[in-house]
This record gives C-alpha cells, sequence and structure tokens, in this order.
C-alpha cells in the first residue's frame, strides 16, 4: 500500500469512516508492513476508551452478555466497540462467526463497531492482533471497548492485560465453582457473573464464590497496612431476559471510578504497555530466528544439535544471542 494512500485512510478513520477503520483493521490483522506506521500513527489519540474484558467458559452466555451491555451504553449515547474472539476455521483461518451473525440489533448502529477476530491458534484464543484492534477502536473515539473471549483458560490472562476491567461468565452448572479455581480465575475477575440465574443452583454457586472472596481477602498478612481494595461483586444476570444487566453496568461503572480515583487505572495501563513491549519484542526475535533458520546454515546445525540431544538448549540460546542475526534485517 502507498504511503499516501496509509495516510488517507488515517485521516478518513479520524474524520470517522468506519469503512477506514475497517481496512486499517485487516491491515494489522494480516500483520501487514503498515502495522508500524499505524499504530505509530494513532499513538498520541490513546486512552480515551474504557476497555471491558468478557470472559468464562463455552456456554456461558457471553455474547448475550455483550449484547445486553452495549444496549445500555448506547441507551446512556455512548459509543462502542465490540471485539469478539472467534475459533479459527481449519480451512481459511478466518472467523468461523461473522461479524453479520453476531449482535443482530446492532449491526446497522452506527454507534456500535462490531469486529470478529480469529484465534488462529494462538495459546490462550486472543488473536496476536486484538490488542492493535482495541486500539485502533480507542483512536475512532469509541467510549467503550468490550473484548468477548472464548474458552476458559490462558485466554483470561491475555484479557486482563489486555483491558481495564474483566468480568468474568459462569454458569450454575456442576463443577463450575472448582473451574474458578482451577483456570485461576479467582485472581483476574474484577467483576464475576453468574449468568442464566434461573438455573438451579445458581445460589449455590454466588454463595460459594461469596466465600471464596472473603477467604481471599482474609488471608492479607497480619499487621499489613491494607491499602484501598476493590469489593469484587457477584452479581446475578439473566442477559437474554435483560435481568441484572443494569446492575453489572453499574458495578462497572464502579469499578472504573475506582480505578481512576486510586490511579490504578494509569497504573494498569503503564504495565500493559510495558508488557506488550516485551511481548513483540519476544515475537520479533522468534520470528526473525525462525526466517534466518533458511538462511544460515551454521544456525540450522545449531538447532540440529540442540534437538538431536547432542548440545543443551541453554548453551545453545547464549550462542545465538552472542551471534549476529539479531543486529540485522526484520521488523518490530
Amino acid at each position: 500500500m502507498a504511503r499516501q494512500t496509509l495516510s488517507q485512510l488515517l485521516e478518513n478513520m479520524g474524520s470517522g469512516s468506519a469503512v477506514a477503520l475497517a481496512r486499517l483493521m485487516t491491515l494489522v490483522e494480516r500483520e501487514s508492513r503498515e502495522v508500524g506506521p499505524i499504530l505509530e500513527a494513532i499513538a498520541p489519540q490513546l486512552g480515551h476508551a474504557f476497555t471491558i474484558g468478557v470472559t468464562g467458559p463455552p456456554g456461558a452466555g457471553k455474547s448475550s452478555l455483550v449484547d445486553g451491555l452495549t444496549t445500555l451504553m448506547r441507551a446512556a449515547h455512548k459509543t462502542v466497540g465490540v471485539v469478539a474472539i472467534d475459533p479459527s476455521s481449519p480451512f481459511s483461518g478466518g472467523a468461523l462467526l461473522g461479524d453479520r451473525i453476531r449482535m443482530g440489533q446492532h449491526y446497522l448502529d452506527k454507534g456500535v463497531f462490531i469486529r470478529s477476530m480469529a484465534t488462529r491458534g494462538s495459546h490462550g484464543g486472543l488473536a496476536r492482533a486484538t490488542l492493535d484492534v482495541m486500539k485502533l477502536l480507542d483512536a475512532f473515539r469509541c467510549d467503550y471497548v468490550l473484548v468477548e473471549t472464548v474458552g476458559v483458560g490462558q485466554t483470561e490472562l491475555d484479557v486482563m492485560r489486555a483491558t481495564d476491567t474483566v468480568i468474568v461468565t459462569l454458569v450454575p452448572e456442576a463443577g463450575d465453582s472448582v473451574q474458578v479455581m482451577k483456570a485461576g480465575l479467582m485472581e483476574i475477575a474484577d467483576i464475576f457473573v453468574v449468568n442464566k440465574a434461573d438455573r438451579d443452583g445458581a445460589q449455590r454457586m454466588m454463595t460459594d464464590l461469596s466465600l471464596m472472596l472473603e477467604l481471599k481477602y482474609s488471608n492479607r498478612p497480619a499487621g499489613q497496612v491494607a491499602a484501598p481494595q476493590w469489593k469484587i461483586p457477584v452479581l446475578a444476570t439473566q442477559a437474554i431476559n435483560n435481568v441484572g444487566l443494569p446492575e453489572l453496568f453499574e458495578a462497572m461503572e464502579s469499578h472504573h471510578q475506582f480505578l481512576t480515583d486510586g490511579g490504578e487505572l494509569e497504573q494498569r495501563r503503564t504495565t500493559r504497555r510495558q508488557e506488550e513491549l516485551l511481548a513483540r519484542v519476544e515475537y520479533a526475535v522468534r520470528r526473525r530466528l525462525t526466517d534466518q533458520l533458511e538462511l544460515d546454515p551454521a544456525l540450522a546445525r545449531l538447532f540440529e544439535e540442540v534437538g538431536a540431544g547432542r548440545l543443551d538448549p541453554h548453551s545453545a540460546s547464549e550462542q545465538v544471542l552472542r551471534s549476529e542475526f539479531l543486529k540485522n534485517g526484520g521488523e518490530l
């Protein structure tokens, strides 16, 4: 793409063009050479959007929750960006669920921008370009950016690093309380939601979660001066019927205010930017190393030696770091 064309896209996005925004998103998803200039251009415009991660096991009703929250946000005259992470198609690598299938009532609303992204087999379920897409929505001046993930696992840690507030959504099915502990969801949740709360076991799950949270709060070392601490709410919803969603929206806003007042919002964002730097360097080095294998016989032999067990990975990594390949070519 010509630089002038990219500049025009950025200018058009700044003027409110959803078409230009979608084209820029496609460029970052494809990891084109324009990613660097795009991110550099929008960097001064970031920090407006309140970002919310919605995660939980399959079948928890996350999409209905996001749909209902979007309705409430629009009723408050706020603009909304939605990033829906879908399983990748094994044939095309694209998202199995398209933008038009999701959130049909919002599709024609100019105040809502919905983007489905494929996981592409990435560990934890978040597509590699998710953070860049969120940045574009922020630069597009969305007031809220909602990120919906797939499944339970490493994905939740990715969500925590990528958003200001994490909503963990569960359903009152057998074993979900135990799953919370196993998956480490207790450590990342800012708000717990028991969705489909009309089902049997909902009250029991809410009680279990509340007890686990109380235990977490009580484990503070004796004599430690406690900083102001967010008390994680446990809320009941029936998202498909809009039950409990106003209370969830209020809890989100309260958490945002809590983070802002105590300075934690900027602290989280600072940490996120630093972690992004490390992740980008790690990815660039790994990609460059992989590319170099086809060009550098010495490096290829090193890999063969490690694979055969004749050289330990630590010693080999030291050799790689001392080599010249890191100094030549490649882009972050």
